[in-house]
């Protein structure tokens, strides 16, 4: 699929470039918040936007930034951006606030956020990086989708705290797979998505 150059770095993230099965940042909180499919869709929308945000307010100050003080300024506008972001999910929904509690706040040291800052953002333009900091977003926030997708059905029977098995199942003997809602489980589905991937994409094969 032939694509706008200037949309590579919106685009390439979602599957080429994933930043958690092809470069394997960001993994963890990708599997600490995925036992429910709500926390991870919030997750996402908070990684996306404060990577959105700090990439474009990185970028406009590049050229005044000193080197040797760059991560620090760095960190100083993403622990802005994220104080802002859990404001927010507290006043919007305290429930989900206190079901993230701490990984919220762990946005600040998210890997994949200070990796595209870094790598990204301060060599490029605002708009380029805008386009970066939604894609890396995005990308890290499908594999969250997805996990959370499987886990909370097979381990719940729900998805977004609605039962979609129907109970005549549960009467003919059907259980849930209490396996699939602990930390272990996470880990394995993520690393079926990687091998389905893989095996998808020859040029990402060792």
């Amino acid at each position: 699929m032939n694509v706008n150059k200037s949309l590579l770095p919106l685009v390439n993230p979602l599957s080429k470039d994933n930043p958690v099965i092809v470069q394997v940042l960001g993994i963890c909180s990708a599997l600490a918040v995925t036992a429910k499919l709500e926390p991870a869709l919030v997750m996402t929308i908070s990684v996306t936007a404060v990577l959105a945000l700090a990439n474009v307010i990185i970028s406009l100050l590049r050229n005044t930034i000193p080197t040797s003080i760059r991560i620090i300024v760095q960190l100083v506008v993403v622990a802005a951006l994220v104080v802002i972001v859990d404001q927010v999910l507290k006043a919007w929904n305290y429930e989900v606030s206190k079901a993230l509690s701490v990984f919220i706040g762990l946005i600040i040291t998210n890997c994949i956020i200070m990796g595209r800052l870094e790598a990204f953002a301060m060599s490029n333009r605002p708009w380029a990086s805008f386009l970066d900091g939604i894609g890396n977003g995005l990308g890290y926030g499908i594999i969250l989708v997805i996990v959370a997708f499987f886990r909370e059905l097979l381990g719940s029977g729900t998805l977004l705290g609605c039962q979609i098995i129907p109970q005549w199942c549960y009467e003919h003997g059907y259980q849930n797979n209490g396996m699939m809602i602990l930390p272990p489980m996470a880990l394995i589905t993520a690393a079926c998505i990687i091998w389905v991937h893989r095996s998808r994409n020859k040029d990402l094969q060792e």
